[in-house]
């Protein structure tokens, strides 16, 4: 099911940018794909648990609708990254030691951004939203699948793996460049609860606390236009 979900995103960003770089009869619009790629730092802020951000790597494409009348640019974009980031626990109940366990995350995001011209298009102030679709935490090591989360007693690493796939982000960065080649600074954070479907679950915890979390991503990637 969440196959289909992806192509059926994938599919949808497509056509959304094409349709979104026909040019304009009465305005000269000039339009131009680009792509891009970098790394990634990712983390999520919460209160349930101890987290420490990991690095990712990230990449996609970019079409971009210039107005040079105008004092801003937009560009639509589609990109994948893979992320990771630590969660710590403990091997056991009877572990006082506590151990980082690793996690991967894989997301596809759809973004829409203004690019507010500072000095002409060579800098730019980027901001817009962003709609994600991403897969479940993935242990990297299946061996710590039945470690213990720190703070909790009867919640185990394996237990995390089914947070929410559809989250809602906003963007703000900076793109600075010469010609066609561009680098950028992007830092998105979510505005929904990442962790909101593990409330659905019944983990028999002797506390009624609601699990929330915010993610957050930096990147810092080369754009190439053409």
């Amino acid at each position: 099911m969440q196959k289909k979900q992806f192509i059926l995103l994938i599919v949808f960003c497509i056509g959304f940018v094409t349709i979104s770089v026909a040019q304009h009869r009465r305005v000269k619009i000039k339009n131009g794909i680009g792509l891009i790629g970098g790394l990634t730092q990712y983390d999520i802020a919460t209160d349930n648990f101890i987290t420490q951000s990991g690095t990712g790597f990230i990449g996609g494409l970019i079409a971009t609708v210039d107005l040079p009348h105008k004092w801003y640019t937009v560009s639509y974009g589609f990109q994948f990254s893979q992320n990771s980031l630590e969660i710590t626990g403990r091997p056991s109940l009877l572990t006082v030691t506590q151990e980082p366990i690793d996690y991967d995350i894989k997301m596809a995001q759809v973004s829409f951004l203004l690019h507010v011209k500072i000095f002409s298009d060579n800098l730019t102030l980027d901001v817009g939203p962003q709609l994600q679709y991403n897969s479940g935490l993935e242990l990297k090591d299946d061996s710590q699948k039945n470690f213990v989360i720190q703070g909790y007693d009867n919640l185990f690493a394996d237990d995390l793996s089914n947070i929410s796939n559809f989250n809602a982000n906003g963007v703000v960065g900076a793109s600075a460049g010469i010609g066609n080649f561009k680098l950028r600074a992007a830092y998105s954070y979510g505005f929904t609860n990442i962790f909101g479907k593990l409330n659905d679950q019944d983990f028999n915890l002797s506390n009624a606390d609601r699990f929330e979390g915010n993610q957050s991503m930096l990147s810092f990637s080369l754009m190439i236009t053409f």
